[in-house]
């Protein structure tokens, strides 16, 4: 199994640095199920990061690329089952998805509830806020 940083991934889908995606496509191309690469769950956050900040993807592409990771047989996410959850929560909300994330991990992880200062946050991925 390999590690896959987030670079890896930004120019795998964006393609925009000829030398850096043909590496980044060669790599992708070479994992397989018996061989996978591995993702983290920050991957996604930085990713999203990433997309939304500095490139200005729109967040449908994002979600398309998130859907593509999680579906792919050669990779393994980390806690798949919470980053689902994370993704639905931000396909249909005007919201982060690292807030979507957090709401998602804390209710994988037992808890009652997650309370935040985020108005947005409470509104949108689930949380309690708390005035």
């Amino acid at each position: 199994m390999i590690g896959l940083d987030t670079n890896i991934l930004v120019r795998y889908f964006i393609k925009d640095d000829p030398q850096q995606t043909r590496l980044a496509v060669n790599l992708i191309f070479s994992l397989s199920p018996s061989e996978p690469g591995w993702i983290g769950v920050a991957i996604f956050m930085e990713l999203d990061w990433v997309m939304n900040n500095v490139l200005k993807v729109k967040k449908d592409r994002v979600v398309e690329i998130f859907d593509t990771l999680l579906a792919s047989r050669e990779l393994v996410v980390e806690n798949m089952e919470t980053v689902r959850e994370a993704l639905q929560l931000y396909r249909f909300r005007n919201t982060d998805f690292s807030d979507c994330l957090i709401a998602a991990s804390a209710k994988a992880a037992g808890c009652s509830r997650t309370v935040t200062f985020d108005h947005r946050a409470a509104r949108d991925a689930g949380m309690d806020l708390i005035e």
